[in-house]
């Protein structure tokens, strides 16, 4: 495996312990006044969780272009559709379960439909929650927002994605998704690694299989990536898909032809998320085995964040497990 260093990733990429850790929701907080400062049409509508989703950064410089709709998700949708018509750009944020998980048919009908610019913010997504527990562990969000037509779908890899994510999602003219993780996890990426909507980043480079990622999982990816070619000789790409609506086609269909053999990583039901998209795309185009990470139709649960990954099957062993089992797969 070697590192493709065009991404220019952190020194110390594989030490946690010296990475730096923050919530993926406070590179959007950071992104959002920033893209308040860089465009007066820009505003933020709140369900109530203003602290939660950072949102209240924006609030405290922007008092006059925010507004607070309290624990109301289908008006957050309806009035940001509504802001939106009128030429704003509205962010609405609150925890995924409950947008886009509540207000789905009001983004559907009111946002999609009319391909109208509201930015949703989805925070607190994953069983990372952790003592939250499964009612506010969105594990469907991926899915119920990349089957709506006009909508763009994105996965931050950390906080410094994060902040770019939401940057570049101000600047589209069209629906866009966010989803964003509540616990914090490790920094990995830095100002200068690239960032462009659609876009994916490969961030290492190998022969023997393809690892496709998005969120904060991405780190566990290399991780594992790192841990099996020192210790098994196995090399693998690492992709990180952080925009999973539109895909990047080119890039996953040239690498799976490199590798014949791809794992997916990501904190969502196996079900209609990320790896489902990718699947799609190769069964169309350039069918290989493929091994998934993540949920698997199970609803989440109280406990410790990282407890909960491991428990789940979306930790380091897990996805080293599956990449030996797609190369198995592979030679048969």
């Amino acid at each position: 495996m070697k590192i493709n260093q065009e991404q220019k990733l952190s020194e110390n990429l594989f030490d946690k312990d010296k990475l730096d850790k923050l919530p993926t929701r406070d590179g959007f907080g950071k992104g959002l006044v920033r893209a308040g400062e860089e465009d007066e049409r820009v505003v933020a509508l709140c369900a109530d969780l203003a602290e939660s989703t950072r949102t209240h950064w924006f609030l405290e410089k922007f008092p006059e272009r925010y507004i607070e709709l309290g624990v109301a998700e289908q008006n957050l949708a309806t009035v940001a559709s509504g802001l939106a018509n009128y030429g704003k750009i509205p962010f609405i944020t609150s925890y995924a379960a409950f947008s886009p998980g509540r207000n789905n048919e009001q983004i559907r009908t009111t946002v999609s439909l009319s391909d109208l610019p509201v930015k949703i913010a989805g925070a607190h997504a994953g069983v990372s929650v952790g003592p939250d527990g499964a009612t506010h562990q969105a594990l469907e969000d991926i899915a119920l927002m990349r089957v709506q037509p006009n909508m763009t779908v994105i996965v931050p890899a950390d906080a410094n994605e994060a902040e770019k994510a939401t940057l570049a999602a101000a600047k589209t003219n069209t629906p866009v998704y966010l989803r964003f993780a509540r616990e914090k996890t490790p920094v990995f990426t830095t100002e200068n690694s690239p960032f462009e909507i659609g876009k994916a980043n490969l961030l290492a480079e190998g022969d023997d299989v393809l690892i496709i990622s998005c969120g904060p999982l991405t780190h566990n990816a290399l991780l594992a990536a790192d841990e099996l070619y020192k210790k098994e000789g196995v090399s693998c790409s690492v992709l990180n898909l952080h925009t999973i609506k539109p895909i990047d086609k080119e890039a996953v269909l040239s690498l799976a032809k490199k590798t014949k053999a791809i794992v997916t990583v990501e904190e969502h039901q196996i079900a209609g998320g990320m790896g489902s998209a990718v699947c799609e795309l190769l069964a169309e185009n350039f069918p290989v085995p493929v091994s998934m990470v993540g949920v698997r139709d199970s609803f989440g649960e109280s406990g410790d964040p990282d407890e909960l990954i491991e428990k789940f099957g979306m930790g380091v062993s897990s996805i080293k497990k599956a990449v030996l089992n797609v190369i198995k797969r592979k030679s048969e």
